[in-house]
């Protein structure tokens, strides 16, 4: 038997470093946000702006923030739960909620940074547009999106967060490629076709209308099931257009977030019960000390012991 090189040894392990926790978690791709954070030397410390959109299992969620060496920092935020505001009640995190969650974080960092001159396009027609060709007195501010981990496939509901920003007045450079109604070309040398009718029944949500119509016809019980809160806030398919519709005027009318008015509930602590001022108890456990722990541990292995010995 020849010479076996052992190469995993102990060296080998106290070099060994592990990947960022979050790249271990699967949340981050530091790869793509590299590319997205760096910054030419001759432009140090020049603020690089992302368009951040994410989204949950109830609501999008989307941000405008810039990265420093101790971790980044948001200038503007946005989520669609703040929709109900703007008379968008139901249907939180389809294509056209996420459409509005961009038209309000738009809306929000101009106003922040004093553009809010800058309108965009104030009609929601599905019509490619880009804010740094029209002519305006200040110059547009620019975001790149960030959209994390998820698969950036044609008709994704990121394309609405995205539209709903640069019809809001940022500049976030893009194609059309992958928006609802793009179609490739058919023979080489021809050019691809964007029918922009089809994308803006994806904006107010025509495709949901369209839905929620044929199951009600097919099955009044799996649509009573289905859109419960629908019905609970009086809307069927005809009014969910005009629902959407309204919502973009309110949201370019006033996009300020107002927070909610504080209650003013105190809790006092009696040992492990705590109870708050209108009358609701909870228990939480007082946190123990290194020593408590310790003697804790100590008290448990002797009653081990202790059980051990009189089984004996």
């Amino acid at each position: 038997m020849g010479l076996l090189k052992i190469l995993k040894n102990k060296s080998y392990f106290k070099r060994y470093q592990v990947q960022k926790r979050r790249r271990r978690q699967g949340k981050t791709d530091f790869q793509a946000r590299r590319k997205m954070i760096r910054q030419d030397k001759n432009k140090y410390n020049t603020k690089k702006y992302r368009l951040i959109v994410r989204f949950t299992n109830t609501k999008v969620i989307c941000q405008v923030a810039y990265a420093t060496i101790g971790g980044d920092k948001i200038i503007a935020q946005a989520n669609s739960s703040e929709l109900p505001k703007f008379g968008c009640s139901v249907g939180l995190k389809n294509y056209g909620a996420a459409y509005c969650t961009g038209l309000l974080i738009a809306r929000r960092t101009l106003k922040k940074f004093g553009q809010d001159g800058i309108k965009g396009k104030e009609e929601c027609d599905g019509e490619d547009f880009h804010i740094e060709e029209e002519e305006t007195d200040q110059k547009p501010f620019k975001c790149i999106l960030d959209v994390g981990i998820r698969r950036t496939c044609v008709g994704a509901r990121m394309w609405g967060a995205l539209k709903g920003a640069v019809d809001g007045g940022l500049h976030v450079p893009h194609e059309f490629n992958n928006f609802p109604g793009y179609t490739k070309a058919e023979e080489k040398g021809a050019e691809p076709s964007y029918e922009a009718e089809v994308h803006k029944e994806k904006l107010i949500s025509g495709h949901v209308c369209d839905y929620m119509e044929s199951m009600k016809e097919e099955d009044q019980t799996k649509y009573e099931a289905h859109f419960s809160k629908f019905i609970e806030a009086g809307i069927d398919g005809e009014g969910l257009e005009d629902m959407y519709l309204e919502c973009h005027k309110k949201i370019r009318a006033n996009p300020d977030h107002v927070p909610p008015a504080s209650k003013g509930v105190t809790w006092t602590r009696k040992g492990n019960k705590v109870t708050s001022s209108d009358g609701k108890e909870v228990n939480r456990s007082v946190k123990l000390s290194l020593k408590q722990r310790k003697q804790k541990v100590a008290e448990k292995i002797q009653a081990a012991m202790a059980a051990l010995a009189a089984d004996e």
